[in-house]
């Protein structure tokens, strides 16, 4: 399977990006601790940061073709696309089963900061907004990501200088 190395991780990125949503549910960050969401959410960026490591690690060991940083960044896009087409799926489970109010929470918490008014947060804390916002943070994210990964853990052969 020419792929296997691009789902595998995309796959392992996507369940821990979902146990990090029940992670945050069980410290309150959805529901009572919804104003230190904002702040809290971002230390995510540690766990994708190290999946991605991770994974050219284990392509770089296992299949020897990061030899160039072209070949990680199109590898590490790969993963961003899998997690991209996985993303509406994690913000179903999320958004139904982990934390079926937190759109509400977070929507009471904007206006009752003074940050938006209700119909702002309305437009903004909505499951179509969510998914948007995943799918192209995945693609967005991802590729920015790859591009500087890809230089630190390509193999350095004479034959391949770039």
């Amino acid at each position: 399977m020419r792929y296997k190395f691009e789902i595998k991780w995309g796959i392992i990125f996507t369940v821990l990006s979902i146990l990090w949503m029940i992670f945050e549910k069980w410290m309150g960050w959805h529901g009572p601790k919804i104003a230190v969401h904002a702040i809290y959410t971002n230390f995510f960026a540690i766990v994708a940061i190290s999946v991605y490591i991770f994974a050219f690690l284990d392509k770089r060991k296992n299949d020897k073709t990061l030899k160039q940083w072209k070949h990680g960044f199109f590898y590490g896009v790969g993963i961003a696309i899998v997690v991209a087409v996985l993303s509406p799926l994690s913000q179903w489970i999320t958004s139904f089963a982990i934390s079926p109010n937190y759109f509400s929470n977070a929507i009471a918490n904007a206006v009752e900061q003074g940050k938006l008014n209700r119909q702002q947060a309305e437009d903004y804390f909505n499951l179509k907004n969510y998914l948007i916002q995943g799918f192209v943070g995945a693609l967005v994210m991802g590729t920015i990501t790859s591009a500087i990964i890809a230089l630190f853990v390509r193999k350095k052969h004479p034959e391949y200088l770039g």
